[in-house]
């Protein structure tokens, strides 16, 4: 279904000045969103695969040669604005300034330089918006790499819009696309006027010959006369893409990116750690006993230090998420996942929301109105929250470090396993509905493969830092909250300790003198048998032991069963409620 992109006319000028708006446009992979961050000095991020946002974002940009700031509308990345799709029409309504939208001062449209002919599509349907246009021509150092030489003029008057020569990620060309910008949102409003019409939005065959002349009067090198392609991409792509090694080599990443998380995380878990220590043991000698005390010695401290020790491990992992996004290795893993993905009954558009679902199973959820089938979006919504959400992260360090302490290979094999547990079960589950409650064929993926680039540690280290911002939020608000309340359930109602407990202090007493190290070991004895009876008697001990019979059959004691239960308020605090229920134990 195409839909035809309205002819606009310039709006009326505002009786106040206002804030100029500037929209960004582009199909997927073109460093978009790595340009709006360039401007407005955010950290967005967005997967690098088509249909992953489906949502526009808003920053301020405040050019020198202007008075008032500059609105940026990030737009989501897509192929053509004629097609029914969620973010065609977001693009759409942002662009004719329909419902909430502003219509736009001016756009820029970011494209790829290395395939510049597909990427004309775009730019031609957006002519026919009539709004001042600028071309933002990115990744000209790949493009030259590969023997491309674009003239930039020329274009420009094939085009009727300036064109900005450019590379968004080290900055190259920003300073002469602002000054481009600038023009068109201070200048009187003119629309771009290419040399020759783009055809109709409705005639895509002949919009694709147009691209192919402009092209072929704008470009030049051996790339651009049909020389063959990147040898060496083209033989890692058969390598990552082919249906045994490709699942192979993603297994084998996934390992090696654990190992080296576990083997480099170890010294500062163990200085924050030390940290904690060092805070519970000061506080303890510095406040007399009572109530206050073991309040912030044992809940806040000890429930706190329990989940804050993995943040190490956190960032470490979503930083090097970002380095093999950025390479474009993820897309060819998309596209090896998607071949699985079928033949379980998930439609190939699944693979966003459930590689989304690895951050959170909500926006993993909320990403499946992509998916135009409403069987295929009900099956992904099933098991989307199967798979190992970030939450669960401190949970996995915490089993993998007990059974593995010291073997990073071994834990790192042990953490792939606990994810690769999570999609087995999804996979599973998905097999089954699709046979039983919701029967039908799955749709594939239409996905593009993105070229090979260096990553950038500057977005990945902004990555791991925002990631790792986030989950303190979570350790200062819910957990220390949840640790808290855990440790008064936990430490109320007091009672007398046991007969034994007490016998055996009475026996250190006895003792003391004479055998001195014996008498350290009755007293430790006899305060773990009253912690343990104290807590098992305790309002959280109760609650344990009322539910403890539904979950025996699968090993748990009254403490795992209390700190499954409060694992469903939130993942992550099941480690801190651990933490305070084995405090003195």
């Amino acid at each position: 279904m195409t839909v035809a992109a309205p002819r606009l006319s310039p709006p009326e000028e505002a009786a106040s000045p206002r804030a100029a708006r500037v929209a960004l446009v582009g199909n997927p992979n073109t460093g978009k969103t790595t340009l709006f961050n360039r401007l407005c000095g955010l950290r967005a991020k967005t997967a690098n695969f088509p249909g992953t946002t489906t949502d526009a974002r808003f920053g301020r940009w405040a050019p020198p040669e202007l008075e008032l700031p500059v609105e940026v509308v990030d737009l989501p990345g897509l192929y053509r604005l004629s097609l029914d799709l969620p973010e065609s029409r977001v693009c759409r309504q942002a662009l004719g300034g329909e419902g909430l939208y502003q219509a736009p001062d001016a756009v820029v449209v970011v494209v790829d330089t290395t395939n510049l002919s597909r990427n004309l599509h775009l730019v031609g349907e957006l002519l026919h918006f009539r709004l001042p246009t600028v071309v933002a021509l990115n990744m000209v150092d790949l493009a030259q790499r590969r023997g491309l030489s674009v003239d930039a003029e020329r274009l420009s008057k094939k085009l009727g819009c300036p064109v900005v020569p450019m590379v968004a990620r080290s900055g190259v060309g920003l300073k002469e696309l602002a000054a481009a910008v600038v023009d068109l949102v201070s200048g009187p409003r003119t629309a771009a006027e290419p040399a020759v019409e783009p055809p109709a939005v409705d005639e895509p065959r002949v919009l694709a010959a147009w691209a192919d002349s402009v092209v072929a009067a704008s470009v030049g090198g051996v790339a651009a006369v049909g020389a063959a392609g990147d040898t060496v991409t083209e033989r890692l792509d058969e390598a990552f893409t082919h249906p045994l090694v490709g699942v192979l080599v993603f297994l084998g990443v996934m390992a090696g990116m654990f190992w080296v998380l576990f083997q480099l995380a170890t010294v500062p878990m163990d200085l924050i750690e030390a940290t904690f220590e060092h805070l519970g043991g000061w506080l303890r000698g510095a406040m007399p006993p009572g109530a206050i005390r073991d309040l912030l010695v044992d809940g806040v401290v000890g429930g706190v230090a329990g989940t804050v020790v993995f943040l190490p491990q956190i960032c470490l992992l979503f930083f090097l998420i970002s380095l093999l996004e950025d390479t474009g290795y993820l897309a060819r893993a998309a596209f090896v996942m998607d071949r699985i993905l079928c033949r379980f009954g998930l439609p190939g558009q699944a693979f966003v929301p459930l590689l989304s679902s690895h951050a959170c199973a909500l926006p993993g959820i909320m990403a499946t109105k992509l998916i135009p089938d409403p069987k295929d979006r009900l099956a992904t919504i099933l098991v989307a929250p199967f798979m190992s959400c970030s939450a669960r992260l401190p949970v996995y360090v915490l089993l993998t470090s007990l059974l593995f302490r010291d073997r990073p290979m071994f834990a790192g094999l042990a953490f792939a396993g606990c994810y690769l547990l999570g999609a087995t079960a999804a996979l599973g589950s998905a097999f089954l509905a699709r046979r039983s409650l919701l029967r039908g064929r799955s749709r594939p993926m239409v996905l593009e493969l993105p070229s090979y680039k260096m990553p950038s540690l500057r977005s990945a280290v902004y990555t791991a830092v925002d990631q790792g911002a986030g989950f303190l939020r979570k350790a200062g608000t819910f957990i220390l909250g949840v640790s808290i309340v855990m440790w008064w359930l936990s430490a109320y109602p007091t009672s007398e300790p046991p007969q034994r407990a007490v016998d055996l202090r009475a026996e250190a007493a006895s003792v003391a003198t004479s055998a001195p190290e014996q008498a350290r070991e009755l007293a430790a004895e006899a305060d773990f048998l009253a912690a343990k009876h104290a807590q098992s008697h305790s309002f959280a001990g109760m609650l344990g032991h009322a539910v403890a019979p539904v979950l025996t059959p699968l090993g748990y004691d009254w403490q795992l069963t209390v700190g499954v239960l409060t694992s469903f308020l939130a993942r992550e605090v099941f480690v801190s409620t651990m933490a305070v229920l084995l405090v003195g134990s």
